[in-house]
């Protein structure tokens, strides 16, 4: 199992709302609301030419801004993270299964590791970074990362996805997919599977995603 944090995990993207937002502000703007939802998914670079883009501003430094953002967002998140509908009951039926499993996230080490705090160490076999990869999400990397250090072949992996940044990476790296749109929508495509919340998503349904048997049965 391959899941997503911000969006499908935790509900963290609002908090990413507020950080970016006053970013913005601080450089006397305000971001638009087609910059904000092409973010959601991407990295951190990515988000920062968006940003500076979206405010006509594009000659600012993306990584002073970035490193801003950094330390907004932990603040936010040491204070104001929480579960996902659905998504804590499913992660520990997966590991109750004892089905190996991955974090495969685009934020960084230092934000991943406060949210781990709330996720739980144990709750992962494997956890994969957005700074810790040469190419982030859409680019398949990060899966086929996972699945390798798993030591899990990717088309024997799920990966749970909120945004159409994360599904295109895991479908281009060879998982089957499971689609929770959070905070943007996602098209119906070939090889992917829609649930509005992961309420709706058990072994059962994991397992029928790779032609297989549930866990244990």
């Amino acid at each position: 199992m391959l899941f997503d944090m911000d969006g499908t995990l935790v509900d963290s993207e609002k908090l990413w709302d507020v950080a970016l937002q006053e970013l913005a502000a601080r450089c006397g703007g305000v971001l638009s609301d087609a910059a904000r939802k092409a973010m959601v998914g991407s990295s951190m670079a990515a988000s920062m030419r968006l940003l500076h883009d979206d405010l006509g501003q594009p000659e600012r430094d993306p990584e002073a801004s970035a490193a801003w953002i950094n330390a907004r967002i932990l603040e936010l998140f040491r204070t104001g993270l929480s579960w996902r509908p659905g998504a804590l009951t499913l992660l520990r039926a997966v590991r109750a299964a004892g089905i190996p499993t991955a974090l495969v996230t685009s934020s960084g080490r230092p934000l991943v590791e406060v949210a781990l705090d709330t996720l739980g160490r144990d709750s992962f076999d494997v956890v994969v970074c957005g700074d810790e990869v040469d190419a982030a999400k859409p680019h398949p990397e990060p899966y086929l990362t996972a699945a390798r250090l798993l030591d899990v072949p990717i088309a024997r992996c799920v990966a749970i996805e909120d945004s159409p940044t994360g599904v295109a990476s895991a479908l281009a790296a060879g998982a089957a997919v499971l689609a929770v749109p959070a905070e943007v929508p996602i098209e119906p495509l070939d090889g992917v599977h829609q649930v509005e919340s992961l309420t709706a998503a058990d072994l059962e349904l994991l397992a029928a995603l790779l032609g297989a048997p549930p866990a244990g049965a």
